[in-house]
């Protein structure tokens, strides 16, 4: 008996799906315009899945990210999160929902100058209301992941841009998300600096950490696994499998 074709990055045996969109459509209004920015984007990622999100400039992406983070909210169609229909949430819930469940890596760090990097790991668990020695040991064993044990007391400009993004990606690792998202994570970097984080995300995929990311660089989309083109908010191509 033939079953139901496979949704888009379909789901594959024995991997849970972590994010689903089904039939998503964002639209903006500008003044007394309409402008289309997702139009009819259905896709589903399994957990433990790395996922390259490209297109030409205004095809998209930045909004699929923003719907992706629970910073959005679709026009039309649903978006599930671990099972979570993010459109009938609230916005308190939503806030929870996004700091539970999701990490983010930003093209411009987005660190706090004034904190430490142990302090800037630590900000997502001291919102979830972990306990001061737990957030610290957290926060060591992360910035030890990532390569920068020696650096907790530093400063933000007292690191390269390397190790600033390094830094941003262990703050996205602090509260242990469902899925992190990165929104060109090596457009301040040079080619060999961002090479080493592209690996560093490579090897958090390998450990199961699943991977959303934007990019507009081809040889950074080339390290994931899946590769999702957009173009006009609608599905150019998929590329990649398990």
């Amino acid at each position: 008996m033939t079953g139901p074709p496979p949704s888009p990055g379909g789901d594959s045996p024995g991997r849970r799906t972590v994010i689903r969109l089904q039939d998503v459509h964002k639209v903006y209004h500008m003044g007394g315009t309409r402008v289309p920015a997702l139009a009819g984007v259905t896709l589903s990622i399994h957990e433990g899945a790395f996922w390259a999100i490209t297109g030409p400039s205004g095809s998209g992406k930045s909004t699929m990210l923003n719907l992706l983070g629970c910073l959005d909210r679709p026009t039309h169609g649903r978006y599930l999160l671990n099972g979570q229909d993010v459109g009938a949430l609230s916005d308190d819930a939503l806030s929870e929902l996004r700091l539970r469940e999701l990490g983010f890596v930003f093209q411009s760090f987005n660190l706090i100058p004034q904190l430490t990097v142990q302090e800037n790991i630590e900000l997502p668990l001291f919102y979830l209301g972990w306990d001061s020695a737990e957030s610290a040991q957290r926060a060591g064993e992360l910035a030890d992941m990532v390569g920068l044990a020696d650096r907790l007391e530093h400063r933000p400009t007292e690191l390269s841009g390397g190790e600033q993004q390094r830094v941003a990606i262990a703050r996205a690792l602090a509260n242990d998300p469902a899925v992190i998202l990165a929104d060109e994570p090596t457009g301040n970097l040079d080619s060999a600096t961002g090479t080493q984080i592209m690996q560093l995300l490579a090897e958090l995929n390998r450990g199961g950490k699943t991977i959303a990311m934007v990019t507009h660089e081809t040889e950074i989309a080339a390290h994931a696994g899946h590769h999702l083109r957009l173009r006009d908010g609608h599905i150019d191509a998929i590329e990649g499998g398990d």
